[in-house]
């Protein structure tokens, strides 16, 4: 039984009300997102099949492994996508103390803006806490600092290694509506189901007239 439930439940939405659980249209958009990246091979196979659909994402990247695969980093850039501070070490934020959570997502940040070439990369910068856990006054603290906390509204639990693929499918296809974030992982943990999950999930909606859209405030 999971603990975290694919849909967001409503109580946790207005337990945090500042922080960005969806997004409000009537319009048939999707925010599709993506955590831990980059990651050779399976980011670069991620933007493929973006582009087949004309779909635009967010990616929360993980500034380490910008660090790591710069030009991958930069792909994902080039090809119009948004990008989501991730922290530098996939914090945990609840085991963390404030100050070392902040200097963390610091870290990352001046990756982002060096790798990107350029600092004015975002007018709102995005951060998405890694594992969803953030304590309130990290969370405070990043709003200050004029970050925009995204959460989501369902989890496709491609990571978890007993849901299989057809239940990551599932879970996407099942819960997601107008306005929905949704999260992937570009990560090897999460590859087998994603890959699977992704194409499929992109033609079902695309075939229903639905437009996937990178989050930009």
């Amino acid at each position: 039984m999971k603990i975290v439930p694919v849909k967001t439940p409503l109580v946790a939405r207005k337990m945090f009300p500042n922080y960005i659980w969806n997004m409000p249209t009537t319009e048939k958009e999707l925010y599709l997102t993506f955590d831990d990246g980059p990651t050779p091979i399976i980011t670069e196979w991620t933007l493929d099949i973006l582009k087949q659909y004309d779909a635009k994402a967010t990616f929360f990247c993980i500034g380490s492994n910008i660090e790591k695969h710069p030009e991958i980093f930069k792909q994902i850039v080039n090809q119009g996508h948004t990008i989501g501070n991730h922290t530098h070490h996939h914090v945990k934020g609840w085991k963390s103390k404030t100050k070392n959570y902040l200097n963390d997502v610091a870290k990352a940040k001046s990756v982002i803006d060096s790798t990107s070439d350029s600092k004015s990369l975002f007018t709102t910068p995005l951060f998405r806490p890694p594992y969803g856990q953030i304590k309130v006054r990290q969370g405070k603290q990043l709003t200050e600092l004029g970050y925009k906390i995204i959460m989501w509204d369902v989890l496709s639990f491609d990571w978890d290694q007993n849901v299989s693929e057809a239940q990551c499918y599932s879970n996407v296809i099942s819960k997601s509506k107008e306005g929905s974030i949704i999260v992937f992982h570009d990560s090897i943990k999460a590859s087998k189901n994603m890959m699977y999950a992704l194409p499929k999930m992109l033609k079902h909606f695309n075939d229903k007239g639905y437009k996937f859209r990178a989050l930009k405030f």
